[in-house]
């Protein structure tokens, strides 16, 4: 496992469970990643944020960006999270316990509660508030609070906005080289 991080974020095992990541992945210095975490290849973690696997289990597929003071976290013996290939989760946003499918943009300060399953090709717009047992269409953006789609996604957007986001941020982790520890 090999993770770029500028000094070493808060990495602790809870209950015997360790954080797992792939290659080429970025925690951010004052990053936390705790518990049964397992993230695959080109993840990042930015400043501030939270991946939470305390109390139920978290998985990421690979290129996953959890930016600034987001958090990730799960209900106690109830609802662990699950998110897919080429996500972004913006800032400030809060995925709790849910089911987030490949190629699906979470805007900033969005919620997605307990046992909401955003399928693939879907942004959650800024602020959202997506309600607990909520069912997100494929190829929809989801709005308001409480959230419900307002339209449909075309390709432009998909490519436009999901997938540049998602590329972009494997972008930025590259510019965060591991610190020298060369002694002098």
């Amino acid at each position: 496992m090999h993770v770029k991080s500028g000094t070493m974020a808060l990495v602790l095992p809870v209950r015997d469970h360790h954080p797992k990541w792939g290659t080429n992945c970025f925690l951010a210095p004052n990053a936390t990643v705790v518990g049964d975490v397992v993230m695959g290849e080109s993840c990042s973690i930015w400043f501030n944020a939270v991946v939470r696997g305390d109390v139920n289990y978290i998985r990421m597929g690979d290129q996953v960006n959890v930016q600034d003071g987001a958090c990730i976290h799960g209900t106690f013996e109830k609802c662990g999270t699950t998110i897919g290939n080429n996500v972004s989760i913006g800032h400030h946003a809060i995925v709790h316990g849910c089911t987030l499918h490949d190629n699906v943009l979470v805007g900033m300060g969005a919620i997605i509660m307990d046992n909401a399953v955003v399928h693939s090709n879907t942004i959650i717009a800024a602020g959202a508030v997506i309600l607990e047992n909520t069912i997100c269409e494929p190829g929809s953006i989801y709005a308001g609070v409480p959230a419900k789609k307002v339209k449909d996604i075309s390709g432009e957007l998909i490519e436009g906005e999901i997938h540049r986001i998602a590329r972009n941020y494997v972008r930025y982790a590259s510019w965060f080289t591991p610190p020298d520890t060369s002694t002098p």
